[in-house]
């Protein structure tokens, strides 16, 4: 019975299906009323992601924040002078006065020189070297950012090579100073200028020495010596710590080609020098040093012993010159000057920028070894006469 009822079940279900196909080819409007399931739902396909660069960072090994940070505010300076050609024998013929007159003075010719500097202050102040300003008629700078203006000294200091001149432009960039006293042997530098007149140039080296003197350049020495490529057109460009900030301003080389090609010894004068000659140059368009008036070399182990003397560092007073700050202070040749106001005296170099950072009329402290004993001699400090001019 269940078999037979399954039967009639089947073929009454074929019978409707075959009919519904039927009615939905030919006659679809009567199933119009006939409730739908409902649509199924296409769904989107997710977005194409593409893979966006990421943002720029500071490389491995890479300095160009740093070169980015300083450039700006290093300049190409360019100079013209006349130059006054020494007189011709000839111009004392008297068949060469006829026709031409008297001539007084030889003919003159303009000289050009370049060099570079640094923007240190927003009102236009740039540091650069006494030697590339020595003496100019017309002083142009150039930007980085292309302008160029027409400069003025504001002074020199023949001493240190060091000069501030003064460009009026607005929004000018300017160097961060950083801390030349904290640099020590093997720290990244970049120097950067315009060598050769071929344009900004950044170079890369370490500080090779520190406290360089005695190399008959200045007066004051105590270079910062680097392996950062230095060329002719660098001079009073900028030495820069891995950070951009100002530790130098570059001045001389050593070499061997009178082109003057770097070969990896460079000098630099510390911007904790050259921040001192800054601000004594914008306030009264001259340095004032401290003087004693002694004549001095440094304590050597020779010495030491001709005095009986342990070897010792210091500066040994060779002379004392009548009516000076020195003199008038009990200070003796023969003397060993090992600090002054408690600072320790190296050598003759160190104790020539000891005395010379102290005030003209102030008091001050110099110890002495004198008979293998200590003596503190109260000096009141000069003022350091100007260097004569040949």
């Amino acid at each position: 019975m269940l078999r037979k009822f399954w039967l009639v079940f089947c073929q009454a279900a074929t019978v409707f299906l075959a009919l519904l196909f039927v009615v939905s080819t030919l006659r679809p409007d009567l199933l119009e009323g006939l409730p739908r399931a409902a649509p199924a739902v296409k769904v989107a396909p997710p977005p194409v992601v593409v893979p966006q660069p990421a943002a720029p960072a500071t490389r491995a090994g890479s300095y160009s924040d740093a070169a980015q940070r300083a450039s700006p505010a290093v300049v190409n300076i360019f100079t013209t002078k006349e130059v006054k050609h020494p007189r011709q024998p000839m111009m004392d013929d008297p068949v060469f006065r006829y026709f031409f007159g008297d001539q007084s003075e030889g003919p003159t010719q303009k000289s050009n020189n370049l060099g570079s500097g640094v923007i240190v202050s927003d009102q236009g102040y740039i540091l650069t070297n006494s030697h590339v300003v020595e003496a100019a008629d017309e002083i142009e700078v150039a930007l980085a950012d292309k302008r160029k203006a027409r400069a003025k000294v504001i002074g020199t200091d023949p001493d240190t090579d060091l000069a501030v001149i003064k460009i009026d432009l607005p929004n000018l960039p300017t160097i961060t100073f950083g801390q030349s006293d904290k640099a020590q042997v093997g720290d990244v530098v970049l120097a950067i200028g315009n060598p050769f007149q071929i344009g900004q140039t950044v170079t890369l080296g370490i500080i090779s020495a520190l406290s360089r003197n005695q190399l008959g350049l200045s007066a004051f020495e105590n270079f910062i010596q680097t392996d950062a490529a230095i060329n002719p057109g660098n001079s009073g460009g900028a030495l820069v710590d891995a950070s951009g900030n100002l530790i130098g301003i570059n001045t001389a080389i050593y070499s061997r080609t009178p082109g003057g090609a770097s070969l990896g010894i460079g000098f630099a004068i510390p911007v904790s020098t050259a921040k001192q000659v800054l601000d004594q140059l914008v306030q009264t368009g001259a340095v004032t040093r401290g003087w004693i008036g002694v004549g001095v070399q440094d304590f050597t182990r020779e010495i030491a012993e001709s005095f009986k003397l342990p070897e010792r560092q210091g500066a040994l007073i060779t002379e004392v010159f009548k009516g000076t700050p020195a003199d008038q202070g009990g200070m003796k040749a023969g003397d060993v000057l090992v600090a002054v106001n408690n600072k320790p005296v190296i050598d003759s170099s160190s104790m020539l920028i000891l005395i010379s950072a102290l005030a003209p009329g102030n008091a001050a402290t110099l110890k002495v070894v004198r008979e293998q004993k200590e003596v503190d001699l109260q000096v009141t400090v000069g003022r350091r006469p100007k260097p004569s001019r040949k």
